[in-house]
Order: structure tokens, then sequence, then C-alpha cells
């Protein structure tokens, strides 16, 4: 791989970066419970000398509320009655890299700890570290890659809010799936995109129009499953930043608009015994395993898939979206979805949408393929068909409430992440629930306000 598609730096190189003024600003950020990056912005020099080693700290708060920023109460993890003190961040210096997106700057994801330095269990940073540790006592690993959709819109995120995000002027105005034509409109913004994200160590592979007006997808090359997450993240964070910059906005919801296709997170996923995949050959079993694990499993982390309200809205049938759960080769009217063959042999999950959080998501199906290949689970029979009409086929849950229910419910999450952690993720989907069963909408007051 070239210096230019990896750009990773070194406290040393950064060290040069900085006595040569090109580096000036170091952003460090840990991944929150909606996977958006909190955290601090450094004097690179400052950084280089003392935060890179000692790291810093933030208010532990940060891991209990909404996405208002209001403190949540319920969570045993912090709370008034604990003060709401500090955590540690530790920066994990193989994810600094340049952000050419911004001017000076370089970007570190950090690990969320005590300040006795011991990984804190909630995070969603260790809940997928701790999956991956599960793997690696096995001699294994697993390699991931997110395909992340989105929308971009002409009008700022300022405006946007101003217009209380109705009638916004998508960049496309019709289907532009494939359609070079209508992606060369949109290339001012998404070369920016593929530029700055190869340029920072996020190697891109492709972009495309999709399905929807003014909706592209963006794929980046796939890595080690703790790599991936990392490589999301940030990528999100750059692509609202860069239609930030430009005026322009972009939105990772799962259906932002009623009759429009919603925007998913496929997520393609393997298991590996050093550079062999095991998803190649049948015979070790690990792929039929893995897959059983998923489809016995998936209604129970669905939540972690499927984490906001909007997110089941997607789940339409006839909309690309997957409805109904069972496995199927190169058929995209199924939740699990088999492509590729040998080496390139893996599983591609269609039920997150892209408002996934991706440390949960991956940290979820890691988990459910684990225990498949541990218990040594045999592959169902494939489907062949259109899902979409499978009567008998179990459906996915159909609400954020029914999801989360059966998450509360689920002994094998709560082994599976730990006590802790399961009973708090468990409080902050119970509450998303319950701030929209709250809420007045949009949608009541059209249909109610004078015909009631």
């Amino acid at each position: 791989m070239t210096e230019r598609q990896e750009n990773r730096l070194t406290v040393e190189r950064l060290r040069r970066h900085v006595e040569a003024g090109d580096i000036d600003t170091i952003v460090a950020g840990f991944p929150d419970h909606y996977g958006r990056l909190m955290g601090k912005r450094f004097d690179a020099a400052f950084f280089a000398e003392v935060a890179a080693d000692a790291g810093t700290h933030a208010c532990d708060y940060l891991l209990t509320t909404d996405i208002d920023m209001e403190p949540v109460p319920g969570y045993a993890f912090a709370n008034w009655d604990l003060g709401y003190g500090d955590f540690h961040l530790a920066p994990d210096l193989r994810t600094l890299r340049t952000a050419t997106w911004l001017d000076r700057t370089a970007v570190v994801l950090c690990d969320v700890e005590t300040n006795d330095h011991e990984p804190i269990e909630v995070a969603p940073r260790t809940l997928l570290r701790r999956q991956t540790e599960r793997l690696a006592d096995q001699g294994l690993h697993a390699r991931a890659g997110s395909e992340l959709e989105y929308y971009l819109f002409c009008d700022s995120y300022r405006e946007a809010a101003a217009k209380g995000y109705e009638e916004l002027e998508p960049f496309g105005w019709y289907r532009e799936d494939y359609n070079i034509l209508q992606g060369t409109r949109e290339e001012v913004y998404n070369a920016a995109v593929r530029r700055h994200l190869s340029g920072s160590g996020i190697p891109v592979e492709t972009s495309k129009g999709e399905w929807g007006r003014g909706q592209h997808e963006m794929n980046i090359r796939y890595a080690e499953v703790g790599e991936m997450a990392d490589r999301h993240t940030i990528m999100k964070l750059a692509m609202k930043e860069i239609a930030d910059a430009g005026d322009m906005s972009v939105t990772f919801m799962a259906k932002p608009f009623t009759g429009q296709a919603g925007s998913s997170c496929h997520i393609h996923i393997s298991v590996w015994r050093g550079n062999d995949n095991l998803f190649g050959d049948d015979s070790s079993g690990a792929f039929g395993g893995f897959v059983a694990g998923l489809l016995r499993r998936i209604p129970e982390i669905t939540v972690l898939l499927a984490p906001t309200i909007n997110s089941y809205k997607r789940f339409e049938d006839g909309s690309w979206a997957p409805t109904r759960l069972a496995w199927s080769t190169d058929n995209r009217t199924a939740a699990l979805r088999v492509v590729g063959s040998g080496r390139s042999r893996r599983v591609e999950c269609r039920i997150p949408g892209a408002d996934c959080n991706p440390y949960l998501a991956y940290a979820g199906l890691l988990a459910a393929g684990i225990e498949g290949m541990a218990d040594g689970l045999p592959l169902p029979d494939e489907f062949t068909g259109d899902l979409y009409h499978a009567g008998d086929v179990m459906r996915l849950p159909a609400t954020l409430h029914d999801g989360t229910e059966r998450f509360a419910g689920s002994e094998f999450a709560r082994a599976a992440f730990g006590e802790a952690a399961h009973d708090h993720y468990r409080h902050f989907f119970h509450t998303e629930v319950e701030a929209f069963n709250s809420a007045v909408t949009d949608w009541e007051r059209l249909r109610y306000f004078e015909r009631i």
C-alpha cells in the first residue's frame, strides 16, 4: 500500500510535521453510544510531547447522555449521585493519521478507561474488542467491510435546520442507481470525499449512485474488524465535515423520507486463521456455524444493528432492505446474503442502516457468529426465491420497542457482553423508546389537528 493511501503517523513523524508547520492540531475522540466522535482538540506540539503518552480526561456523563447531550438518569455507570466524574482517554496511536479535509490537522481515536487504566466495559470500542479477543483466543480473526449509503442535499446543515429538515433540495432529481450522469453532478462532493479519505489512511474502493434521489454509496477497503469500525467512524465524521465546509448537508438516517429508499450499511464479514479465509472452505464448519449463529441470535441483537426509532422504518417489503431472517446466495431479498468464493467468500448482513454504530454492530454479529461456531450449529437450508413473499420465514423485529424487549430478555446478550454492558445498553435503548413515545410528531398534527 502506498504512503498516500496509508498516510498513518507515528509520534516521531508527527513531531517532524509539527516542526515543519504542517500540523498544528490533533483531534482526539472516542465513539459514544450513537457512534459519534466526542473528545478534544489538542495543540499538536503538546500532544506529541505529553498527551500521546499520558492521555487526557473527559466527563463520564458522555456515556450516559441522549443525543441532545442531556444526562439521562438510571445508569449505574455514571449519575448525579456519583458526581459525574472523569474517565481517562488513552490515545490509540495506531489510529493516528492526517485529516486532510481539515487544515493542518491530524486525528486519533482513544480508548475509554478508568483512572486506573482499566477498560470501561460499556464503551463501544471496548465491546468490540472483547469479541475480537474471544476470536484471538482461538487463533482466529475477523475481517469486515462497511458499505455506507447516504443522501446529499444542496442545503447547508444550518439551512436544513432552519427549514425543520423539510423541503430540502437533493443533489439528484431522479433515481440514480449506478447512473454515471447523476453521479457526475455530485462529484463536487463525492470526489472530495474519496480524495480526503484516501489521503487520510482510509483507502477507498468505489462510490456509486444509489436508488434514491441524491443517494450515494461510499465503499472503503475491507480490513480487520476493529480497524474497519475505526475507518467507518472517521469516514462518517469526515463526510459530514466536508459537506458542512461546502455548504451542503449529508444524512445517514436509515429512512429520511417516506416513499424513498432507506440508507443501509451493509456489513461484509468473514473469519480467518492467519491468511486463510475459513468461510472459503465448508469443511471447517466455520461458515455454517457462523451463519447459523447469526440466524439464531439476530432477533435478540437487532437493536445493535438497528439502534434508532427510524431504523425500523427502513424494513419494508420490496424496498431493497430485508424484512425476514434467512440466508441465501447472492440474493438481495435476504437478510444474510452470501457473496464471493474462496478467499473472498463472506456474509453480507443487510440489516444495519446507515445510522448504526459500527462498534456495536460488529460486536453483535461477532458474538452471535462465535457462539454458532463454538456450538457447532448446522447450517439451515438456504432460501431461494423472493423472501419478501415468504410468509413462513421469521420477520425481523418491527420496532425499536420490540427489538429492545428482545435484547433486554436475552441471556445470550447478557453473557456475551457482560452484565454491566447489557444493563447499560438495555437502559439506553429503553430511553430512546420512551423519548419517542412522549414526543408529538408532525404526522400526528397533520392527521389530527383539524379533522379529529
